[in-house]
């Protein structure tokens, strides 16, 4: 074999053994690896017989490697994995704290230890086996679900996917070949979410707008007691998540045309909260429209801000916001104005709703259920519901929300009687 210059290729060494014959070895040739980022060399073998064993690992190395087929040798762990696919992530704030946890309490105790290059599709089902069989102390000692390991596997295999191609840890990502829970598994898991009919709504929507009565209260604009019916209203007329009308703005509303540009949203960051832009799903122009009578009830909300910012002069710091914090047991050196604690508007809904006596599990999310299941109901358009939803299909829309209901199914039953003449045979 001929010589290559140095550091360019490697020459067999013979390796003196005591006690048993003498072995040859062979070195890689100095090369960049692409697992650690560094130029390095190592032994491809220290136990050949002869020094031609020697030479052909040697020839064989560097076929592979102009070829693109070597497995870079690496220590990287899975835990260093994961770690270095956190710090790197690219997606929203809120999407990164929901990987965080997975990782640390479910991913990393398993299998954090074990290098990234011996890592299998058989070991990932393992993990998720066991994830699905073992009580877990922050699942109140349940098992995780098929939703929570299937998300767990997108983890485990969006991290797997930035060391996997040609010069790179792995040629093949194992999570494409595991088998996580499967989406019909994670439905037939999920908790069937409560909704409210069209007439439940409107009874509701009646008892929020009735003054409480109180010889404090007037009925009027700055009495504490009406001061979340436009938000509920709001929630119950739209199909918009939490964060979202929270982040309503008054000048992007269209009063002419009858619709809201949905731009902004309030969103949790551990232990507090802030108004960013509205990145989700990559809509960032989102529109949805509204009835002339939301409209009204926004122009009252209008009016009470404007009472509650002459009540508080310097206390209010205007953000433009439909449903700004108002200064009903504002603290002092508190500013009024700013967005709103999204959980604490969760936790003054659970006594709305405890006092209304709704079913106990009735989220402020489940509005969002109830209107688009009330429109898929009552036979709206799909394509308008699933637009004004922002679901990225029709499809996904009756697919998600479209409901087997009773009443559904009686007139089923009876348009199909009647189409056949059933009636007529006896």
């Amino acid at each position: 074999m001929a010589k290559r210059g140095n550091g360019l290729g490697g020459s067999p060494t013979e390796i003196v053994r005591k006690g048993r014959p003498n072995t040859w070895g062979v070195r890689t040739p100095l090369h960049f690896n692409p697992a650690t980022g560094k130029r390095e060399r190592y032994w491809i073998g220290r136990e050949y017989a002869s020094k031609t064993e020697a030479e052909k690992a040697l020839r064989k190395w560097h076929n592979e490697h102009d070829e693109g087929e070597l497995t870079p040798r690496s220590d990287m762990t899975v835990g260093d994995l994961m770690d270095r696919w956190l710090s790197q992530h690219r997606g929203e704030d809120t999407t990164k704290r929901g990987y965080e946890p997975k990782v640390r309490l479910h991913i990393k105790p398993h299998i954090g230890s074990e290098k990234v290059v011996e890592v299998t599709d058989d070991r990932l089902n393992d993990l998720y086996r066991l994830l699905e069989t073992t009580p877990c102390q922050t699942n109140g000692g349940r098992p995780l679900g098929p939703k929570s390991v299937r998300h767990i596997h997108n983890a485990i295999s969006a991290a797997f996917e930035t060391v996997t191609g040609p010069r790179r840890l792995l040629k093949v990502n194992p999570a494409v070949t595991a088998t996580p829970p499967t989406e019909r598994q994670i439905r037939a898991a999920e908790p069937d979410f409560p909704t409210l009919n069209d007439q439940e709504t409107s009874h509701f929507l009646g008892e929020i707008w009735k003054p409480c009565g109180n010889r404090a209260c007037d009925g009027g604009l700055t009495h504490h007691c009406l001061r979340d019916a436009p938000l509920w209203t709001s929630y119950a007329a739209t199909s918009c998540r939490r964060s979202e009308v929270l982040g309503w703005m008054w000048d992007l509303i269209n009063w002419d045309e009858g619709s809201i540009e949905l731009a902004w949203v309030v969103v949790e960051e551990g232990n507090t909260f802030r108004l960013r832009k509205l990145t989700k799903d990559g809509d960032d122009n989102a529109v949805i429209y509204v009835d002339q009578a939301l409209l009204n009830v926004l122009k009252w909300q209008k009016a009470r801000q404007d009472a509650e910012r002459a009540l508080l002069g310097p206390g209010w710091v205007d953000h433009g916001l439909v449903f700004a914090r108002d200064g009903f047991k504002l603290q002092k050196a508190a500013k009024a104005g700013g967005p709103q604690d999204p959980e604490k508007v969760s936790a003054r809904w659970r006594t709305a709703r405890n006092r209304l006596h709704l079913p106990e599990n009735f989220r402020l999310h489940d509005w969002r259920g109830s209107k688009i299941t009330n429109d898929l109901d009552n036979h709206e358009n799909p394509v308008e519901v699933s637009a004004n939803a922002r679901h990225h299909s029709p499809g996904y829309t009756m697919s998600r929300y479209g409901r087997r209901r009773a009443e559904g199914a009686k007139k089923l039953a009876a348009s199909s009687a009647s189409r056949i003449g059933l009636s007529s045979l006896v």
